[in-house]
């Protein structure tokens, strides 16, 4: 349906940007249910809910004349999590009600507060702001929120979740009791709920997810890859889809600035955007984008919030989402006003089902497919060559005078593999992947600079909780050697045995008598020693076959001695095992700490 209830200047501001009928969130909210009560609004990234909530304040902002009155404290005020959200919000309120003569007042930090200030002292109709800034302002007196008829919450799970419940509560506090309250949050997590019940009043539930385009404008795809292959696979990605912008969201800081110095060393123009980043870093990154220096953003979730880059059509997923929510609000990027895009996640064979489970809650179908090889990327670009050739040009006689002369001095067919050349120059070159779509890759005989090595033991196991994570960095710290010369760790219920190069194996063994301290840290009275032989899988599978036996199990390798205890133990007879115990359920074990005196942590899962 057109616009036809609307005033009439902004029913022209619509047409003017090409709006001819409202999106379902638009339409909800001008219904005239939803007239003059407060709003829990469910709707996703780019489904156009900034001109929704922009038109559903407009009975409190618009006289009866359909104009902005005489601009004095602010009338309607917008919250946003970040300074790019804040900016774009802005400009959008401009353009839809800048024909009706409403002023606007952007608060937001990295920007000239005293400037801020001094626009607010002027007046406003509408003031947009971050939450930190505006409750900087009205500590300061200069934000005066007493004649205020509309508070918007936009993307109010983010702004929870970035720990702004303080600032958004003293900002709604200071706010009239008469006032309406918008709530927009893509999720709906209990503390949204709890904001609500405490702000609203008989607030009206719209959700539009579902009625939304939804997923329909985002093609999902995943692609299995194997675990060392991941930043290749970004790179054949980004060759192959040739994408005008692309996005990459990694889970951690440390992961964009790796990528992002991957990928411009290879020859990729990309930019960085992390919470390690400065604002003006920020704002040259965007820039860049907007300018196309760069095609290639390589971001956290936090830091993307708020952009919106309308070239912007593949969403890479370098690391996976946590959760179904952070995935719609990723892939969310791209899509937007009716453009298609592609969503692509990058799958760790070992976590398939993870991201099945997860597609399937979250009512996405993915096409599962493999990662663009170098063939499939050379193919694409004679399509992408051919179709640049052949597209109309207009050529001036320079340009003519230019290709004659070639003419006169090369075969036609010489110039054209020349420019086939130069064109490929100009590109980063593929990568070579394993082929992951069926699992890990099979090997066969040990890894590479493993043939010859020796097997050594620790008197720990599962019952333990011996774990690689904190075993590997305590054979690096007592040994002396780096994670490299360590091959296979076998766990088994009461120990542990390694593998360690042959050619370092001496040395490890001499620095790990050098470390061995019987008082201090328990981790350097752990007794390490080799084994006689290699035991190998089949070794396990005889045990097995022993465990299965009425007898006790035998082994394939000296059994352990009995180790002797440690001095100064009280009522523990000789020979009896060290009592080495860890945390139930894993943690920190036996309460040792690693090099530089951190605590043993597992990582996340992803």
């Amino acid at each position: 349906m057109p616009f036809t209830t609307l005033p009439t200047l902004l029913s022209e501001a619509l047409s003017a940007r090409g709006y001819a009928a409202p999106t379902p969130v638009q339409a909800a909210v001008l219904e005239e249910e939803a007239r003059g009560r407060d709003l829990v609004v469910s709707a996703q990234t780019g489904s156009g809910k900034t001109v929704a909530f922009g038109l559903a304040m407009a009975d409190e902002l618009l006289g009866e004349a359909g104009r902005a009155g005489h601009a004095g404290a602010p009338i309607s005020l917008v919250i946003a999590p970040t300074r790019e959200l804040a900016l774009q919000v802005s400009k959008e309120l401009i353009w839809l009600y800048g024909g009706a003569g409403a002023r606007i007042a952007t608060c937001v930090g990295g920007m000239d507060a005293a400037k801020e200030r001094r626009a607010l002292s002027q007046g406003a109709h509408i003031v947009v702001g971050t939450p930190g800034r505006l409750r900087d302002h009205l500590d300061r007196g200069a934000l005066n929120l007493t004649a205020l008829r509309v508070a918007v919450l936009d993307e109010a799970d983010e702004m929870l979740d970035m720990g702004f419940r303080e600032e958004l509560e003293a900002i709604l506090d200071a706010t009239p009791e008469g006032r309406r309250t918008l709530l927009f949050s893509a999720t709906m997590p209990k503390p949204i709920a709890a904001l609500a019940r405490r702000y609203q009043r008989d607030a009206l539930h719209i959700n539009t997810v579902g009625a939304e385009r939804g997923h329909g404008d985002i093609a999902y795809q995943a692609v299995t890859v194997a675990p060392s292959d991941i930043e290749k696979a970004v790179v054949n990605l980004l060759r192959y889809h040739d994408a005008p912008t692309a996005m990459l969201f990694c889970a951690t800081r440390e992961t964009v600035r790796h990528l992002h110095a991957s990928l411009t060393e290879r020859g990729f123009g990309a930019v960085a955007l992390s919470g390690e980043h400065s604002q003006n870093e920020r704002n040259a990154a965007l820039q860049a984008l907007r300018d196309r220096r760069a095609r290639v953003c390589v971001a956290t979730d936090v830091a993307a919030r708020g952009i919106d880059l309308p070239s912007l059509s593949l969403v890479v997923h370098v690391e996976l989402p946590r959760d179904a929510e952070t995935l719609q609000h990723r892939s969310g990027r791209t899509g937007r006003a009716g453009k298609k895009g592609t969503a692509v996640l990058l799958v760790p064979y070992q976590r398939r089902r993870r991201v099945e489970s997860m597609l399937k809650g979250a009512k996405i179908n993915a096409e599962w497919i493999n990662a663009p090889t170098m063939d499939d990327i050379r193919v694409k670009d004679r399509e992408r060559l051919m179709a640049a050739l052949l597209e109309p040009a207009e050529l001036d006689e320079e340009d003519r005078a230019l290709g004659a002369q070639l003419l006169s001095q090369r075969p036609a067919e010489e110039i054209a593999a020349l420019l086939v050349r130069s064109h490929r120059a100009s590109m980063p070159n593929p990568e070579e992947l394993v082929d992951a779509s069926s699992g890990p890759p099979p090997r066969e005989g040990p890894r590479p600079g493993f043939e010859d090595t020796a097997w050594f033991r620790m008197p720990i196991g599962r019952q333990d909780n011996a774990d690689p994570r904190w075993i590997l960095p305590l054979l690096c710290r007592r040994g002396h050697i780096t994670r490299g010369e360590i091959g296979a760790i076998r766990i088994t219920g009461n120990e542990t045995l390694f593998e360690i190069r042959s050619d370092s194996a001496g040395r490890f063994m001499a620095s790990v008598k050098r470390t061995a301290q019987v008082d201090g840290d328990p981790e350097d009275a752990l007794p390490i020693e080799a084994v006689q032989g290699a035991p190998r899988d089949e070794a396990r599978q005889n045990r097995r076959g022993d465990r299965a036996n009425d007898g006790p199990p035998q082994r394939r390798y000296d059994a352990r001695p009995t180790l002797g205890a440690r001095p100064g133990a009280p009522g523990r007879p000789a020979g009896a095992r060290p009592p080495f115990k860890g945390k139930p359920g894993g943690g920190k074990p036996f309460g040792g700490k690693p090099s530089g005196g951190k605590p043993y942590k597992a990582r996340r899962p992803d």
